[in-house]
């Protein structure tokens, strides 16, 4: 008889560095998880203008991972897998970067470091996560997933994947090329939407939105908005997943968050003070999203999704 298998995952990404720990039972195909957790370290930092990585967000991102080897040491983790998206795709000095996580990681599994994934394996981790806990019934999907530096899409039912793409644009990105006001003057988010709106058109000529039965969004910003939208006390992962929540409704709560200033979203109880400052960006992404599945499918609702790459990487182990 196999023995369930503790398994790690971690996703570092322009904004923020994610852990997944899971425990998977091969007699049975089932995951249990044991934590979730996130630190934002902006590891992404100047990098549109200056193509390296910051040695101090270097910095910061190696403290978190310490702390992330710590915990999978802890709970006995026997394999991991890192992945590492946009800002490193992009640096001169990414030799720097991954030296570090290889240093960290090979205390759980010899050899193990960060990999640079292509966007579309992206974005097929993240469909195969994003709709794990959904019927197939409602496919075809497609999954949106949000990130600091880059957005996917991708389109497929099961796992089967129609179509996927991954553009350059994201949270902060966006904020770094043009977002400078608090909070951001309606000139400076209209040219953030004019942007979103060409990737969001050039993805939709690459991929088949139109031929989407249920559109889902993951990651930081959408989840975010979800717990707005519902009006949360204190922001409640259990709550958030798999809510659905309507166009109109998501276009009011983007109108107030970019109409405060960064300070009043770091005294919200349920926006993390890491995003604070990116989320009007982010949001302006999410506007022109909404517009095209509007236009494109017919929906009029977005499904939202906490799980996301990180459960694509576990189901990636586990196989």
């Amino acid at each position: 008889m196999s023995q369930p298998r503790t398994l790690a995952a971690v996703d570092c990404g322009t904004n923020s560095i994610r852990l997944l720990i899971t425990r998977f039972d091969p007699e049975t195909n089932t995951f249990e998880e044991v934590c979730r957790e996130n630190i934002i370290v902006r590891l992404g930092q100047g990098v549109d203008e200056t193509g390296a990585l910051n040695p101090e967000a270097i910095e910061r991102t190696r403290k978190a991972l310490a702390t992330y080897t710590e915990r999978m040491l802890a709970e006995g983790a026997q394999r991991v897998r890192m992945v590492a998206t946009s800002a490193t795709r992009d640096a001169s000095n990414r030799d720097v970067f991954f030296d570090m996580t290889r240093e960290l990681l090979s205390q759980i599994q010899p050899g193990a470091q960060a990999e640079v994934i292509t966007g579309e394996e992206e974005a097929q981790l993240s469909f195969i996560g994003a709709t794990m806990d959904l019927p197939t019934d409602d496919g075809p999907f497609c999954v949106i997933d949000l990130g600091g530096g880059s957005t996917e899409f991708v389109v497929g039912n099961g796992d089967t994947i129609e179509g996927r793409i991954s553009t350059q644009m994201g949270c902060v990105r966006l904020t770094e090329r043009f977002l400078r006001s608090d909070p951001p003057a309606s000139e400076e988010l209209r040219a953030a939407r004019d942007y979103a709106r060409e990737q969001v058109q050039h993805a939709a000529a690459v991929v088949n939105m139109a031929k989407a039965r249920t559109v889902v969004g993951c990651a930081g910003t959408f989840t975010t908005l979800s717990a707005l939208t519902k009006r949360l006390p204190e922001y409640d992962p259990d709550r958030i997943h798999l809510s659905r929540l309507t166009f109109e409704d998501l276009r009011a709560t983007i109108a107030e968050i970019q109409a405060l200033s960064v300070q009043e979203r770091k005294d919200h109880p349920v926006i993390h003070p890491g995003r604070a400052d990116v989320i009007p960006a982010g949001a302006a992404v999410v506007e022109e999203i909404l517009k095209a599945a509007e236009e494109l499918t017919g929906l009029d609702s977005i499904v939202i999704s906490e799980k996301d790459i990180l459960d694509g990487i576990v189901a990636s182990l586990a196989n």
